[in-house]
């Protein structure tokens, strides 16, 4: 069997992403709960990562996706005693109306956002507008998937924007100028291979915006360095990936070899 078939006949699905390749690089373990779905993360950064890009891609469905919680609407829900305390907010009854009002958002299919969120995200977006990325190298086609085979693999995945020429992808970060440390941390030259390849363009850019005002953007250019690297992670996770779908294999056994 080829490399798809055993992962079909694994995990019930035959491709791989940039998620489960990078996960490849690191605990085989870990990649096999990841494939089963066992791994799920989440935190508030990548919550307001999601808002943030469909406020940006996909800005109708933001708006019915979410549900804006202010704390004028969950201090009107308070008894009179939690609503005069010192700090209505640290009250038990203050987080057991939010907790409601989370219950009552995902009955009706949506996710409650504080207003704080809401308001920066789009004033983070509005500065995008203001320098002109917005127009520019975040102009074109959004969320495009895509399943295709590279060097014998199915591989899936969804470009942020693919323009006219180039393919850009959006992040948020603590910091614009240390983005570039992020890139090799989490293995978005992964990424940048990936899509262009497939889509057959070789300029890709990362739109990248800080979180903190004045939320400051930086255009970042994949260099031909950056992308090599990605090809070799690339080659590296499929062949780790290989050895892990053998009888044999225990993933107990493995470690990690590397040079610095």
């Amino acid at each position: 069997m080829n490399l798809s078939e055993k992962l079909q006949e694994r995990y019930g699905k035959s491709h791989l992403s940039y998620s489960s390749l990078k996960q490849a690089l690191g605990d085989m373990a870990q990649f096999d709960r990841y494939m089963k779905g066992e791994v799920k993360y989440k935190s508030d950064a990548l919550d307001f990562g999601t808002l943030y890009d469909m406020l940006l891609f996909e800005r109708e469905q933001a708006f019915e996706k979410y549900i804006v919680m202010s704390d004028s609407q969950v201090l009107s829900r308070l008894s009179d005693k939690a609503r005069n305390s010192k700090k209505p907010s640290m009250t038990s009854e203050y987080k057991a109306v939010v907790a409601s009002m989370k219950t009552e958002a995902l009955e009706e299919g949506k996710t409650i956002v504080s207003s704080d969120d809401w308001q920066m995200a789009n004033d983070m977006i509005d500065r995008l507008a203001t320098c002109g990325l917005l127009d520019t190298y975040l102009a074109g086609d959004y969320q495009v998937g895509f399943l295709e085979e590279l060097n014998g693999v199915q591989v899936k995945g969804f470009l942020d924007c693919l323009g006219n020429g180039f393919i850009s992808d959006s992040k948020s970060a603590r910091s614009a100028e240390k983005f570039r440390y992020a890139v090799r941390d989490f293995s978005y030259d992964i990424q940048a291979y990936i899509y262009t390849k497939v889509f057959g363009i070789k300029d890709f850019y990362w739109v990248v915006q800080e979180k903190t005002y004045p939320y400051l953007p930086a255009l970042v250019k994949c260099t031909d360095e950056t992308l090599f690297t990605g090809e070799m992670k690339f080659n590296d996770a499929v062949n780790r990936i290989r050895q892990f779908l053998r009888e044999d294999y225990d993933p107990v056994k493995d470690y990690l070899q590397y040079e610095v």
